[in-house]
């Protein structure tokens, strides 16, 4: 009972203690992995951020590039620059958001490429419409491919990365996880499934030497996928570039950085959710045009 009690009241110093430190490390530079012998896959790697990410990684030394994508032509087209510019890149077609496609491909890619040590979960598809307004079958192909790819994706991959001690689980997310709007209620629950997804495997992998997670949040990235999409204050809130979020993202990895937030300004979103009632989150919407954001939401053409 005496070592109970000791316990509890030890808990609060422990969790100042290690507020400090986190803090202390964020003054201090940190180490940074050489990424020189990792073979990188990326989902989604045919365009937009997943391009820039199969740049950067390669830019920053990593031995084998692997695109999956479901556009032939973009992959072909990534694929090419990334191999002209000196690194071994593949691409392999594959939906994310089929299981059974996706574990033969990834049994592919262990004959024809090697063990995978860094998985960049960042397909994504978003519709764009009121629940009303959706199709059912549209409304399940964002979580498949949002949210449940990244089930089958990571099963397939993370046990050799466990066995091998030395392997890293990415996730491109979206701060609308945190702070959702209307008009793409699609992508809001699946991207706020994956954030949970990640948390939770994050917390898993504590105990597991050598394998770590990060998971990226940007706010409105200056990509094709969200063509149209109208924020009301542009210059307060610009939109990320991609090429931005994938130097971020390859850094994070590198520093094995678990949670990212782009701008670091969307962390006061948490804060404000956290202890604002309703009717003031609401009133920040409407001035910031949240509510209308999507309104001239175009998408992919």
């Amino acid at each position: 009972m005496e070592w109970k009690s000791s316990s509890v009241l030890l808990f609060p110093v422990q969790i100042i203690f290690y507020t400090l430190k986190a803090l202390f490390r964020m003054l201090l530079p940190s180490k940074r992995r050489d990424l020189r012998g990792e073979v990188v896959l990326i989902t989604g790697g045919g365009r937009g951020i997943g391009r820039h990410l199969a740049r950067e990684f390669a830019a920053q030394g990593a031995q084998k590039v692997i695109l999956w994508g479901r556009t032939e032509k973009c992959l072909e087209e990534t694929c090419e620059e990334i191999s002209l510019a000196g690194t071994e890149c593949h691409y392999f077609l594959c939906d994310v958001g089929n299981r059974e496609e996706v574990y033969k491909q990834a049994k592919l890619v262990r004959e024809k490429v090697g063990d995978v040590t860094i998985l960049v979960n960042n397909a994504a598809v978003v519709h764009g419409k009121s629940l009303m307004d959706s199709d059912d079958d549209a409304l399940l192909k964002s979580q498949h491919i949002n949210t449940l790819g990244q089930f089958w994706t990571t099963k397939a991959f993370l046990p050799r990365m466990l066995e091998l001690q030395h392997g890293h689980v990415v996730c491109i997310n979206s701060i609308l996880s945190l702070s959702s709007i209307p008009g793409a209620i699609d992508y809001c629950t699946s991207k706020a499934s994956s954030l949970a997804f990640m948390e939770s495997l994050t917390l898993g992998l504590l105990d597991c030497p050598g394998v770590g997670c990060t998971t990226v949040l940007p706010f409105h990235t200056n990509t094709e996928m969200f063509q149209g999409m109208r924020v009301r204050f542009p210059q307060l809130f610009p939109p990320l570039r991609p090429e931005l979020v994938a130097q971020r993202t390859v850094d994070a990895v590198r520093t094995n950085t678990a949670f990212v937030y782009l701008p670091w300004t969307m962390r006061l979103l948490v804060i404000l959710k956290s202890f604002l009632p309703q009717c003031a989150l609401e009133e920040i919407h409407r001035f910031t045009g949240s509510y209308s954001c999507m309104n001239t939401f175009k998408g992919r053409t």
